[in-house]
């Protein structure tokens, strides 16, 4: 799957580079039209049930797979601008998780853990 990360990110870049968009690709504007498309796919879900957001029509799936595929494509088009590996931070990010919410202890509920010292 990272090699399949990479290998998007190296098309969205030549994307980019290809239509002279770099200059527009700054962290700020890649974050700003992330927001936007996250805003989209939450609106497909706005509405509905829990048990109509688990078993989404064709329609509404297709609309869903198309949002979804814009948020991938700014959150590793973003990444690449930051230098981030974005298969590295998710990891480092649930490392984190684990240490914060010990299975024992959280199983089954929703409170916030304290944050982790430093």
């Amino acid at each position: 799957m990272h090699d399949d990360l990479e290998g998007l990110a190296a098309r969205l870049r030549g994307f980019a580079q290809e239509r002279d968009w770099e200059r527009f690709h700054t962290p700020k504007n890649l974050v700003m039209a992330l927001s936007g498309e996250v805003g989209e796919l939450v609106a497909e879900f706005q509405w509905l049930t829990p048990e109509e957001a688990g078993d989404l029509d064709e329609q509404t799936l297709a609309r869903v797979r198309d949002e979804l595929g814009d948020v991938t494509g700014y959150l590793v088009r973003l990444a690449d601008v930051l230098g981030v590996d974005l298969v590295a931070a998710a990891h480092a990010k649930l490392d984190d998780s684990a240490r914060r919410y010990d299975p024992e202890v959280y199983r089954g509920s929703a409170r916030k853990a304290p944050p982790l010292p430093p």
